[in-house]
């Protein structure tokens, strides 16, 4: 029985490191996509469509999303790497991207992760918005590829990589399947719910974004 716990012992260690990393990875991730933000957009370009094309225009643009998010997670280092850019100069750089857009999402009414005006109608014309400008900015927008960069580069192994990548996965899933329920969560919560919501992914997304502030400024510093 004793050599049956020191076996399973370091493996419940494993798991529950796994299982915290991925949890983190997916909260911060999740709060500075913040796909409730482009419901309004979304349903705005999509009235008029029928059902089967929201469908397809959703999971298309989550898709999308996943591959843009993925690609800067794989490839993000050495584009730091290319450009002569440290890590705490892109922590620091997108700490203030989140911070700004949590700001923004603190007051919806005043902008928020919208679009302006101008950029809604010229989406309106397009065939195709699932990627722009759904995917890109308002779900994989410059805070959010910040945020994978800054898993890649904190990253020691494969299993990072994979315990991180399966986080964006589940941040596009969750994305997609509110995108899929927009028009009945809309319907349902009102605009007060929304700019409640709103609200509170801001707060997070603002500490997430002091939070990368702070990391940046201790690695440079050598501090911690």
């Amino acid at each position: 029985m004793e050599e049956f716990f020191k076996d399973i012992i370091p493996f419940s260690t494993v798991f529950m490191s796994i299982a915290a990393l991925f949890f983190a990875s997916f909260s911060s991730l999740f709060s500075v996509v913040n796909p409730f933000a482009a419901m309004p957009i979304y349903i705005s370009l999509m009235e008029g469509h029928a059902d089967e094309e929201k469908v397809r225009t959703a999971r298309k643009a989550t898709t999308y999303m996943f591959f843009v998010l993925i690609t800067f997670l794989l490839v993000g280092t050495y584009i730091l790497s290319f450009f002569g850019i440290s890590l705490p100069g892109i922590q620091i750089a997108g700490g203030l991207v989140i911070v700004r857009a949590g700001f923004s999402m603190l007051s919806p009414d005043n902008g928020g992760r919208k679009l302006t005006k101008k950029d809604q109608e010229a989406a309106k014309e397009k065939e195709d918005v699932s990627f722009s400008p759904l995917a890109l900015p308002l779900l994989s927008g410059p805070g959010s590829i910040a945020v994978v960069i800054g898993f890649g580069s904190d990253a020691q192994g494969i299993a990072d990589y994979l315990v991180n990548g399966a986080a964006v996965f589940m941040t596009a899933l969750v994305a997609y399947g509110i995108l899929r329920v927009a028009p009945a969560i809309v319907k349902y919560i009102g605009k007060t719910g929304m700019t409640v919501i709103t609200r509170m992914m801001g707060f997070i997304a603002l500490a997430i974004g002091v939070q990368f502030v702070i990391n940046g400024i201790s690695k440079f510093f050598g501090i911690g």
